[in-house]
């Protein structure tokens, strides 16, 4: 009886999975074509088809709703796309920084323990949750300036930036472009100091052979619907180091000693014999707190989406990387207008997005090249948020400023970006080529 009874259970599972494809080929049949000007060309999107819907269905079938058997499948399978050790998914890449960051504060790492006041080397032109994790640990952000074209900062002015009490480097490669990730990775460690890659824009780049992310002490991902897989909301952290690895985890974890997966018991083999701090001896384990930590985890739902999205991605990098190059086929003759986008010596981008600046005193400004684009319906974004230290919340903070922030303030006034997300075609391409010769040519 129970075996009939299991039997029926898994036929329906599978009907109901059937239907879930048939579904979606109904969804998709009889869209319209792409209509230039009147059709959207989206700056990202979420790309996905009825594999996505599938796991995404499978999983809520469980009812397992908090972090289950698709989580680690999803974290096993990024480790073995990267190659590292360890990954641990959190709900978005802003909570990731915060894990990864906050990682870096604990006790556990005595001497080299980031602490109040001590200094860590980011950018003002990026996204404000890489250097939020570094005000609210009271550290200090000291901001270099980049470099337009790449948009990621010269090593010579990140050497320049240490201080007596620099303690870490803590930037993103950004829209996909690394930055001199091996020379920095031995200025770290000469020095001492700690990197940790936002790697949220750039999941499949490489710096000389070597995917990002791979290099730090720690990394970040993100996977908003914007990015290069997505779960809808979620992120991760990633790393080598065990140690580190353990300590991120009680971060994400509600800051807890133990780290038993969800629905063990008694992993270490001790949850009632050891002795923490003035309780009382053998107190439950799985009640410790050894850090003051969040619960910052994803649902099985959304890594099941993920686990789908995971096959995709070389796909993926391969077509960001031939819509980039369009573009950048498309535009080369308005150089004399634009500064076009680019990378250093030694990187291969996974490009989120195509960087465009409008050079000062060429005739054009930013306002006028973006009206034209999105009347044409050509979505178009800032370059995340300009010079940071522009912007209301950011004005009053402790900071350090190494040299000037020339080339970010041209970024705040003169530059935008426009997609290459794999969801783009050749036709919507050349639209935005055409438009763009006509308002810059």
């Amino acid at each position: 009886m129970v075996n009939v009874q299991t039997r029926d259970k898994a036929g329906i599972r599978r009907q109901i999975l059937e239907l879930v494809s048939e579904y979606h080929e109904a969804s998709e049949s009889g869209r319209a074509g792409f209509a230039p000007g009147h059709s959207t060309v989206h700056y990202a999107g979420r790309v996905f088809d009825a594999d996505e819907l599938r796991t995404l269905v499978d999983s809520s079938l469980d009812f397992w709703l908090t972090a289950g058997r698709y989580t680690e499948s999803f974290e096993s399978g990024l480790a073995e796309f990267l190659g590292v050790e360890n990954v641990l998914t959190v709900n978005s890449g802003s909570s990731a920084n915060l894990v990864a960051f906050s990682t870096l504060t604990s006790p556990a790492l005595k001497d080299r323990r980031i602490v109040p006041g001590d200094e860590v080397i980011t950018v003002a032109a990026g996204f404000p949750t890489t250097v939020n994790p570094i005000i609210q640990n009271q550290a200090v952000p000291v901001f270099v300036d980049v470099e337009l074209g790449t948009y990621v900062p010269a090593l010579e002015k990140i050497e320049a930036a240490i201080g007596p009490r620099t303690k870490a480097v803590m930037m993103a490669h950004t829209m996909g472009v690394p930055f001199e990730l091996r020379e920095l990775k031995e200025l770290c460690e000469r020095r001492g100091l700690w990197l940790v890659e936002d790697n949220c824009d750039a999941l499949g780049s490489r710096y000389d052979g070597q995917l990002t992310g791979t290099f730090g002490d720690l990394a970040t991902f993100s996977f908003y619907p914007a990015h290069h897989i997505t779960m809808g909301e979620g992120g991760a952290v990633a790393t080598n180091d065990d140690g580190l690895a353990r300590i991120a985890r009680s971060f994400r974890d509600w800051g807890r000693d133990c780290y038993c997966s969800g629905g063990e018991n008694n992993t270490c083999g001790k949850r009632f014999s050891q002795q923490f701090g003035s309780l009382p001896f053998g107190y439950d384990h799985k009640y410790v707190y050894s850090h003051i930590g969040y619960n910052l985890k994803i649902t099985d739902m959304q890594a099941a989406v993920g686990t789908a999205q995971l096959r995709k991605l070389p796909r993926f990098i391969e077509q960001r990387k031939a819509n980039h190059a369009s573009l950048a086929a498309g535009l080369a003759n308005l150089e004399e207008k634009l500064i076009l986008h680019t990378c250093p010596e030694g990187a291969d981008p996974s490009w989120f997005g195509y960087v465009i600046t409008v050079r000062p005193e060429c005739g054009l400004t930013r306002n006028t090249v973006v009206a034209a684009l999105e009347g044409e319906r050509i979505e178009t974004r800032s370059l995340f948020c300009g010079n940071l230290l522009r912007h209301p919340a950011y004005e009053a903070i402790q900071h350090r400023v190494a040299g000037s922030l020339t080339n970010t303030d041209v970024i705040t006034s003169n530059t935008f970006f426009l997609g290459v997300y794999p969801g783009l075609t050749p036709g919507m391409i050349a639209h935005v080529v055409d438009v763009m010769q006509r308002v810059a040519g």
